[in-house]
């Protein structure tokens, strides 16, 4: 058996940690207006011997580099605004361990969460 999980993302240079069961998927992002957050829906197996494995995810902004190892995901689209916020997967590293966004990107490539419209 299987299902779906609703996890919201917060925005910024920090990721986001799920705890998700191995051959997990991501299945859709969208932005939420009566919660005003990116929301990430994942399907995964119930089976509780299936393994539990912490995955990172970031939010950004439109134009803000990441680095190339991200995979993205999707985008979200907040529809009373003009921003769009891009879903990326951080990448794994061999040992199975989660790259940590230090190693590989400065904090100064991402903006403020709570930055005002209109501002760079």
């Amino acid at each position: 058996m299987k299902t779906i999980h609703k996890f919201r993302l917060e925005c910024g240079k920090e990721p986001n940690t799920l705890k998700l069961r191995e051959g997990y998927r991501v299945v859709r992002c969208e932005y939420v207006v009566p919660q005003k957050g990116v929301y990430l829906w994942v399907e995964q197996p119930l089976n509780v011997a299936i393994p539990v494995v912490e995955r990172q995810f970031v939010v950004v902004y439109s134009g803000d580099p990441v680095p190339t190892s991200y995979q993205y995901l999707d985008t979200a689209l907040d529809p009373f605004g003009p921003e769009a916020y891009h879903i990326f997967e951080v990448a794994v590293t061999p040992a199975g361990k989660v790259a940590a966004p230090h190693q590989q990107a400065s904090p100064m490539l991402f903006r403020p969460a709570m930055r005002q419209v209109g501002t760079a």
